[in-house]
C-alpha cells in the first residue's frame, strides 16, 4: 500500500479541524509546491538524472533547505532503485513518505510540550521583533487557560517599545494577568517577580516574553543567561522549555536566526509563525533537519486557535492533501 494510501486511511479515520487546519494553513505552500511537482511529473516519462535534478530546484525553491534536500534527494533514489520504480507518479507518494521519516528522525521529534505534571511550569520565549512572539504567548496562555490550567504571563521584553503593553493586552484579552516593570527595567528582576508571584498564586504555567535584539548578539546572550540563572535558581529544573518563535515568511532567514539564537540559550523546540502566509512551507523539514530542533507548534491562521500543535502526517497531508484525497484505499 502506498503511503498516501495509508495517509489518507488515518486522515479518514481522524478527520477533525486541526487536520483541516493543516490542510488550509499550508495552502500557499501547496499550491506553490504540488504544481511544480505535477507539472515535473507530467513532462517525464522515466525516473533518471535530469528528474532528480529538476526535483531538487523545485525542494529547494520551497525552502527545504540545501542539506535536507540533498539528503532527501539520496533517499529517494535509493527507494526509487529498491522499489524499481519506472513511473514518476509514483515518486510522490515516496516524496511524501521520506518527508516524514526526515522529521521524525533522532530523538528529539516529539512536538509535546514538557508541561510539569506537580508544581509550576516555566516556558522562556525568545525570537527578534516581528515574528509573532508576543502573539504566539497570547494564543498559547489561552489554549492553557481553556484546558483548565491557571496561567500567568511574564513582561520581560523591557527593551522594545511597547513590547510590556502589547503583552498585557493579550493578557486582558485572553483573561490573564501579566506581571510587569517600567520599561528599561532588568528583565531577570521581572523574571522573579513573577515567580514569586506564581509561586503565591499557585499557578500552574509562567509564559515568559524576552527582548529580541539580535544585533547585538553578545549582549543578547548575557540577557538570558542571567535571565535563565533567576528562573532556575527559583525554579529547580526550569525554564522548562525554551521556545524560539520564528516567521515562517522568511524562509531561509529563521533557519540564519534560529542558528544565532541556539548558540545563545538553549532552545528546545521552535514555534513557527504565519506558516498559513507563506509559499515555504519546506522551512518546517529545515529547520528540523539542520539544528536537530522540534518544531512544537505552528501558526496556521490568525484566529485564537490557529496556533496548533505540530503533528509531521498532518504537514505533510497538507502539502499533498489533492493527491492524497484522489488516491483510492485498497
Amino acid at each position: 500500500m502506498s503511503f498516501f494510501k495509508k495517509l489518507k486511511e488515518k486522515i479518514t479515520k481522524s478527520t477533525d479541524s486541526v487536520t483541516e487546519k493543516f490542510k488550509a494553513g499550508l495552502s500557499k505552500t501547496r499550491d506553490s509546491f504540488t504544481e511544480k511537482v505535477n507539472d515535473l511529473i507530467a513532462r517525464y516519462r522515466k525516473v533518471d538524472e535530469e528528474f532528480f535534478e529538476e526535483l531538487e530546484e523545485v525542494l529547494i525553491q520551497a525552502d527545504v533547505g540545501f542539506e535536507t534536500v540533498m539528503e532527501l534527494i539520496d533517499e529517494l533514489k535509493m527507494e526509487v532503485k529498491r522499489r524499481n520504480i519506472q513511473d514518476p507518479v509514483e515518486v510522490q507518494s515516496v516524496i511524501s513518505e521520506k518527508l516524514v521519516d526526515i522529521y521524525n528522525a533522532g530523538e528529539e521529534a516529539s512536538s509535546k510540550l514538557n508541561i510539569q505534571q506537580d508544581g509550576l511550569t516555566v516556558i522562556l520565549f525568545v525570537g527578534v521583533n516581528g515574528v509573532g512572539k508576543t502573539t504566539t504567548i497570547g494564543k498559547l496562555a489561552h489554549k492553557f487557560k481553556s484546558e483548565g490550567k491557571k496561567v500567568l504571563l511574564a513582561a520581560g521584553d523591557t527593551f522594545r517599545a511597547g513590547a510590556i503593553e502589547q503583552l498585557e493586552v493579550w493578557g486582558n484579552r485572553v483573561g490573564v494577568e501579566t506581571i510587569k516593570q517600567t520599561e528599561g527595567s532588568d528583565p531577570a528582576a521581572v523574571m522573579y517577580d513573577a515567580i514569586q508571584a506564581a509561586k503565591s498564586r499557585k499557578v500552574d504555567i509562567l509564559l515568559c516574553d524576552t527582548a529580541g535584539r539580535l544585533q547585538n548578539k553578545v549582549n543578547l546572550m548575557k540577557e538570558l543567561e542571567k535571565v535563565k540563572r533567576v528562573i532556575e535558581r527559583e525554579v529547580p529544573g526550569a525554564p522548562h522549555e525554551v521556545l524560539l518563535v520564528l516567521d515562517a515568511t522568511t524562509g531561509q532567514n529563521a533557519l540564519v536566526q534560529a542558528k544565532t539564537f541556539k548558540e545563545a540559550t538553549n532552545v528546545s523546540g521552535i514555534v513557527l509563525s504565519k506558516l498559513d502566509g507563506t509559499a515555504k512551507g519546506g522551512i518546517v523539514l529545515a529547520i528540523r533537519n539542520e539544528l536537530n530542533i522540534p518544531v512544537k507548534f505552528v501558526g496556521l491562521g490568525e484566529k485564537m486557535d490557529d496556533l496548533q500543535e505540530f503533528d509531521a502526517e498532518k504537514y505533510v497531508y497538507g502539502l499533498f492533501a489533492d493527491q492524497v484525497e484522489k488516491t483510492e484505499t485498497e
